[in-house]
């Protein structure tokens, strides 16, 4: 038999994947991958919080967590303990309050440009130009609220270590408008990368043009662990304070993924001297969190062990659907040439990458096929990727035989463009 080669090769490449486009497009699927939520499983696992915490809704200290309470908003001391191994902040620093992280990152942005932060010698919004670092491929919410309030965005490439420090020092000491980074050191949305020990440090020690430059930590799937190897990164809170620059970390945290997404707890940790600054302008919008709802996490989680216990039980419905992920994409496209994609170690998102110029016509003819995935440039500042290659798969949500069929169409709809683009460079 003849082999093919050259353009015979990549047109009869290109005519076996429209055939399979084609009975793919016959099927009229209704699947949806856009956003990284856990599934109903998952939210299963946290059921018992529903029943918590019945007649004993008063805390170790004797509060009643039904009424007012004095503790400014701190929180309360019982569920701060469990977190703060976790997130590396010592518990009188770090506050447990609603139940977003979003809602507290949107709060210091507000404070910030309102009144100013410590160090700083006037209010943000005073500034005629306020610049954020914004690694990418990143989380697109932080871009959202850049966007929101007239931040300029400028995108940092990220490495396998976190963000291309070389960039981002440049960047910080030349320019005293840039004001901030966005960071999500853990399993990073979504590469999946951590931070490395230099990278933590470089961050910690450079030099800033501002003197009011905050490190935005969003440590958002700290104990979200998809293998046995329980990664681990740099005490950034720490390493800032051993370097001279106590106040430059902002840290976040929730327990969005942990217990029942959008009813749990978040946490801000930072000095004491941006503690007593969120303290301070939080006491006019709120006059304290839902102790309730901490007292039931507290009975529920008990402790740092029990998180990390809670978490491998997610761990056993996550990884089967990731593997499936893994197993899909080298069948399908492996050794194609059209494809790379990433293998982490935890968080919620695995990162596809398409030839230049092909993500967008990927997405776009996936959602023709009946099959939704996040908005090609959602992950890049004002959703806009310069190389249009990058495409966020969420495999979390969907049921194992849901996610196993949208993958494949994903296959199909990246072997369709990608021959059809390489046909055309060829000709």
């Amino acid at each position: 038999m003849e082999t093919l080669t050259g353009i015979d090769a990549l047109s009869a490449s290109l005519d076996r994947a429209r055939e399979d486009y084609a009975a793919l497009a016959a099927r009229g699927l209704s699947l949806d991958l856009t956003r990284g939520k856990p599934s109903a499983e998952q939210l299963a696992l946290s059921a018992e919080l529903l029943r918590l915490p019945a007649d004993r809704h008063l805390t170790r200290d004797g509060v009643d967590t039904r009424n007012y309470a004095g503790d400014r908003g701190m929180g309360l001391p019982e569920l701060r303990e469990i977190f703060a191994p976790l997130l590396r902040v010592p518990a009188d620093q770090l506050l447990a309050a609603g139940n977003s992280s979003l809602a507290l990152i949107h709060d210091c942005l507000v404070q910030a440009l309102l009144d100013g932060v410590p160090g700083g010698t006037s209010r943000w919004l005073d500034e005629e130009r306020i610049v954020f670092l914004c690694p990418a491929p990143g989380f697109d919410r932080h871009f959202a609220l850049c966007e929101r309030f007239g931040i300029d965005m400028v995108a940092v490439p990220m490495t396998d270590e976190g963000p291309d420090m070389d960039v981002v020092e440049r960047l910080v000491a030349d320019d005293p408008a840039v004001k901030g980074i966005w960071c999500v050191p853990k399993y990073s949305n979504p590469d999946g990368v951590t931070y490395s020990e230099r990278t933590v440090r470089r961050l910690a020690r450079m030099r800033t043009a501002a003197p009011d430059f905050r490190i935005f930590w969003d440590d958002a799937y700290a104990v979200h662990h998809l293998t046995e190897e329980q990664v681990e990164v740099g005490d950034i809170l720490r390493t800032c304070a051993e370097h001279g620059n106590p106040d430059r970390v902002l840290v976040f945290g929730s327990t969005s993924k942990i217990t029942h997404a959008g009813a749990g707890v978040a946490f801000f940790g930072s000095s004491p001297v941006n503690v007593e600054w969120k303290l301070d302008h939080s006491n006019g919008r709120t006059i304290g969190p839902d102790k309730i709802n901490q007292l039931r996490h507290a009975q529920f989680l008990r402790s740092a062990d029990g998180v990390l216990a809670h978490m491998a039980r997610h761990r056993a419905l996550l990884r089967p659907k990731f593997e499936a992920v893994q197993r899909i994409f080298r069948q399908e496209l492996g050794g194609t040439g059209l494809a790379e994609w990433t293998d982490p170690k935890g968080g919620y998102f695995i990162t596809l990458r398409v030839p230049d110029g092909c993500a967008k016509a990927v997405v776009r003819q996936c959602a023709e096929a009946g099959v939704l995935l996040t908005p090609a440039g959602a992950a890049h500042p004002y959703g806009d990727d310069p190389n249009d290659t990058v495409i966020r798969i969420a495999p979390t949500y969907a049921d194992l035989k849901d996610l196993e069929e949208a993958i494949r169409a994903v296959t199909v709809c990246v072997r369709l463009i990608g021959y059809g683009k390489r046909l055309e460079e060829q000709r």
